[in-house]
Parts: structure tokens; sequence; C-alpha cells
């Protein structure tokens, strides 16, 4: 096998929540061009229709499933119509996530349950959704995108937040060892600081801010979407075949520093 087949996606399916904006789409669209598949799960249909057009425009085919993954019911239809459309699913990115900025004290409940279950909850639907499809062909991928901040707290405005993302870490890697015997990979990626449509108007708005986060990243400056595609690629192609349970962060340094 040549090196460069290791990485080749031809012929796979992937489904990523979120997946029609910010690093969502950044890693479909990389998904995309080493040949795989995509369906797009998300809610915004309008950003679906775009992020569909530019992943089309790579030569594969793409679907869009309105998924809200709160709903075990949506989860379920989104892993139905990708089976129904290309018969198989290889890939999982658990990407959709939210948060809500306040302090510990002034949340209410059902907003922590609310963050609960679209980063958490949902990930472990969705995996266990795809899970007798992956178990029946052979195998599979399952990348969950966790946070900087699985690994620190959040601040006074993160505890759901954070508490959602370490949790879906442990997911990763329990799913990892139990599912080792079916040939399912799962490993988690934490992204650092990365310049996206919710990010940009930071260093406006925010100079000092953006400043302070500047400086602690060795290499300097926030990432570029585009950046985290080597790691999904890698992560969901044979090249990681016996790589499972893994934690990578791509932050430039920052959680290092």
């Amino acid at each position: 096998m040549k090196p460069s087949d290791l990485f080749d996606l031809s012929g796979k399916v992937a489904i990523v929540t979120g997946g029609n904006g910010g690093l969502g789409l950044a890693m479909a669209l990389g998904l995309a061009g080493a040949g795989a598949n995509i369906v797009v799960a998300a809610r915004n249909t309008d950003k679906t229709s775009e992020a569909l057009s530019q992943i089309q425009g790579l030569g594969v085919q793409a679907t869009g499933v309105n998924t809200d993954v709160s709903q075990e019911a949506d989860i379920g239809n989104m892993v139905a119509q990708t089976i129904e459309a290309y018969g198989r699913v290889d890939i999982l990115v658990n990407n959709a996530g939210m948060t809500f900025r306040k302090e510990p004290q002034d949340l209410a409940a059902d907003e922590w349950d609310q963050v609960m279950d679209v980063n958490l909850r949902a990930g472990f639907l969705a995996a266990k959704a795809v899970y007798p499809h992956m178990k029946s062909q052979g195998g599979g991928k399952i990348i969950n995108i966790g946070s900087m901040f699985s690994l620190f707290g959040g601040g006074g405005s993160g505890a759901p937040y954070s508490s959602s993302k370490g949790g879906l870490v442990q997911l990763s890697k329990s799913l990892a060892v139990a599912w080792a015997k079916d040939k399912i990979q799962s490993n988690a990626i934490l992204p650092g600081w990365f310049m996206t449509d919710l990010t940009a108007a930071v260093p406006a708005n925010q100079p000092e801010r953006y400043d302070l986060i500047s400086r602690r990243i060795p290499y300097g400056r926030w990432g570029e979407p585009e950046e985290l595609q080597g790691t999904v690629v890698f992560l969901c192609s044979r090249a990681s075949d016996y790589v499972t349970g893994a934690v990578i962060t791509v932050d430039g340094g920052y959680s290092v520093m």
C-alpha cells in the first residue's frame, strides 16, 4: 500500500453533526477532499444548503439531514437517512455543541441539561445509533470533538461547557475499550482557539482578551479552520486503524504552555 492510500477515504460515508459551518464545515470539507461522501446533520437548512454546495464542489456526494441532536428521534432519523441514501456509515464526527454564558449560580437546571444534551448525550446516542451498522460492515471511526476546556476549567461562565466536553473525552475512551473488538476506533480531538464566524469579531471587540490568548499560544496566532482537517482525516482513515482512545489537541501548543 502506498503511503498516500492510507489517507484515501474514497467510497466512505461520513456523518458530521453541526457540519454546516465553522469547524464542522471545515472538517466536512477535509473529509470530502480525501474522497468521503458527506452527510451534514444540522438545524439551519439555509446554511446546510450552502455547505452542501461547497462539499459537492469537491466531486463527492453530500446530503443534508435536518437534525436537532438534542432529540433522540432526530438522531435515529439522521442515521436511518444515511443508510437509506448510501447503504453504510463509516465515520461519525460528533461536532455539534452549545453553551450558555452564565455564571454557575445564575444557570438554571434546564439550561445545564440543554448543554449536556447537545454536547454529551447526543454524542453517546449518535455513537449508539451507528454502532450496529459499523459492526456489521466490519468497523468504523467515531471522532468526538471536545475542547481545550475538556482539560481546563471553563471559568465562571464555562461550567456546563467544560463539564460536558470533559465527559465527551471520557466517553471517547470508554467506547474505544468497549468496541475495539468490533474494529471501531473512537478518538477525541480538542481544538484550540480558531478564527471562525463565531470568533471573528473578538480581535476588534475584545482586543485585550485576543492579545492575552494569542500571547499564550506558542505559534503566536489563532488557528484557521482548515488546520483541523489533517487531524480529522488521519483519525478517519486506515492510517489510524491502531489508534483508539486517543485525545489529540490541535491548539498551536496552547495547552502545554
